[in-house]
């Protein structure tokens, strides 16, 4: 149930993007180019989204628990390090240059457009490699 629920809320996720056009890499760059031909509809649908998100905070608050969970996830670690900052640069800097974000690319793959197909690729390579290197850190600690 809880696998076809996320299928369900992916699918529709998936399907915003598509009608909001943000599948679409020049959309998010033209949103990008503020000194431009600037285009608002990015924080259109970002503002769009937060509306229900914050209607469903606000009612999450007032659950015991999740309805199809045994308890909420909180990220428990709110500190803004340096590592959080370079993280997120990293993430704009390549969202700024692909024009995509894990979300429209991955979505963007069901028009088998090769730009999406080649930067999940190279998404799920980046996530392998800082995985390795995270192990590989870890070991090295481990051992000292």
């Amino acid at each position: 149930m809880r696998i076809l629920i996320a299928l369900m809320a992916g699918a529709f996720f998936g399907g915003g993007l598509v009608v909001s056009d943000m599948v679409n890499p020049a959309r998010v760059l033209a949103f990008l180019d503020v000194f431009g031909d600037w285009d608002p509809a990015l924080a259109f649908v970002m503002g769009g989204a937060i509306i229900p998100s914050a209607i469903a905070y606000w009612f999450s608050k007032k659950l015991t628990r999740p309805l199809i969970e045994e308890k909420f996830f909180v990220p428990q670690n709110r500190t803004i390090d340096g590592r959080l900052i370079i993280r997120a640069l990293i993430f704009g800097a390549g969202w700024g240059l692909a024009g995509y974000c894990p979300g429209p690319a991955i979505a963007g793959i069901a028009f088998a457009d090769w730009q999406p197909i080649v930067f999940v690729a190279a998404m799920l390579a980046g996530m392998w490699l800082f995985r390795l290197s995270s192990e590989l850190v870890q070991s090295q600690r481990s051992v000292a």
